[in-house]
């Protein structure tokens, strides 16, 4: 079970230190090279207005994208210092590197409330392959430590993970952003109110074989969409017609099907599907039940998995979802998962929304604000809840 109770930047005296915090400033940007979804730095917002509102000396890290290890304009952090410093009001120093002289001397020079920036910890390649003379030289720059990127907490990186191991313990803490994500994913892996539903799609059972295995140690009922309904239902002895298949995982399927039997989880797989005669938004499509033609597939679930999916939401009290019901990207094949968002956003149930894709489909409903909590990582909530150790949380200080 996931160790919760770690400190809190609460919980220590941060006045006039010098304190490094790891954020995950990893946005997405336009074809002007302008922030698109400035998100995840408003989430990093209140952990950073807390430090400055108390003194201390405030030194953001990040990664942004796939550098490889090497400067690259295209992943600079700089429109990040700029949209950060519009927010925070005050100019935020945007460091030239990461811990060459740049960063350390504008660390040195910080006052009691003012802001720096490094830039992107993976021009670094000590930052992916787990460096300790890079996290050491990183921890060098301040006195405490906050980890407030719950997105990269499963990777037991330089400035995620190994940097702790050069800092006083006691002084490596959580932040608001970190300690929301444990509480709302904690309760729900070890004490979730009943009845509890978990809502599983996307294309592939192979990844997500490991939290439907430790799901069904705690869930009343399992609703499965997308791709990886179709490896079910051929186990099943259903025809799936040109549907996405994990053939070497029919097996495994079937194992997973008994499983949930035995265990008396309420294991549900759509009923009725809508299919098509190609990829394609202009496809021709038609409803049918669980054997499909060939040469068509299921794009999205139909409209009767839709109400049975929604009958079982609306008993929920405690509702994870991780992945879309269909191909949501496309608006033909969007229904199936605008309506169990709205299921879920209707329900009385505490709601969990974790991973890339689910969060993205919430968005596009604009039913957002109607979910309880929106998680920031979609690989670290989906390890989470499969009850692995998190690096970048273990590495905490215990409260």
């Amino acid at each position: 079970m996931n160790d919760l109770n770690k400190k809190s930047v609460e919980d220590i005296d941060v006045a006039g230190k010098r304190v490094l915090v790891r954020c995950d400033f990893n946005v997405p940007f336009d074809g002007e090279g302008s922030i698109s979804d400035p998100k995840r730095i408003d989430e990093a917002l209140k952990t950073i207005r807390y430090l400055t509102g108390r003194g201390a000396r405030v030194i953001l890290c990040s990664h942004l994208g796939r550098p490889k290890g090497e400067f690259n304009p295209k992943f600079s952090l700089a429109p990040v210092a700029e949209y950060l410093s519009k927010a925070l009001g005050q100019k935020v120093k945007m460091a030239k590197d990461v811990v060459g002289e740049s960063a350390k001397s504008i660390a040195a020079s910080l006052k009691d409330g003012e802001v720096e920036l490094l830039e992107n910890v993976r021009f670094e390649k000590g930052e992916e392959k787990n460096d300790p003379a890079f996290a050491k030289e990183l921890a060098s720059l301040a006195e405490i430590y906050v980890n407030d990127a719950f997105g990269t907490a499963h990777r037991a990186h330089a400035s995620t993970a190994i940097i702790t191991g050069f800092m006083d313990k006691a002084n490596c803490v959580a932040g608001f952003l970190m300690e929301k994500e444990l509480q709302y994913l904690g309760k729900a892996v070890a004490k979730p109110v009943k009845p509890f539903v978990a809502i599983i799609g996307g294309a592939k059972v192979s990844g997500k074989l490991e939290v439907l295995i430790s799901l069904m140690e705690k869930v009343d009922t399992i609703l499965i969409g997308g791709g990886m309904a179709y490896t079910f239902l051929k186990a099943q002895g259903h025809s799936i017609g040109a549907s996405l298949c994990e053939d070497d995982l029919l097996e495994t399927a079937k194992d997973t099907l008994k499983k949930a039997t035995e265990k008396g989880v309420k294991f549900l797989l759509p009923v009725d599907n809508l299919i098509a005669d190609a990829f394609s938004n202009d496809a021709n499509t038609e409803i049918c039940g669980n054997d499909i033609k060939d040469g068509w597939m299921a794009l999205d679930i139909g409209p009767k998995t839709i109400e049975l999916y929604a009958a079982e939401i609306a008993k929920a009290k405690t509702v994870v979802w991780n992945g879309p019901m269909g191909c949501f990207e496309m608006p033909k094949f969007a229904a199936g998962t605008t309506g169990v968002c709205k299921a879920v956003a209707d329900s009385d149930s505490v709601s969990i929304i974790g991973g890339g894709d689910s969060v993205a489909a919430v968005n596009q409903s604009g039913l957002a604000g109607k979910m309880s909590h929106i998680s920031t990582g979609g690989g670290a909530s989906l390890e989470f809840l499969e009850g692995k150790e998190l690096p970048g949380v273990a590495c905490l200080a215990d409260a």
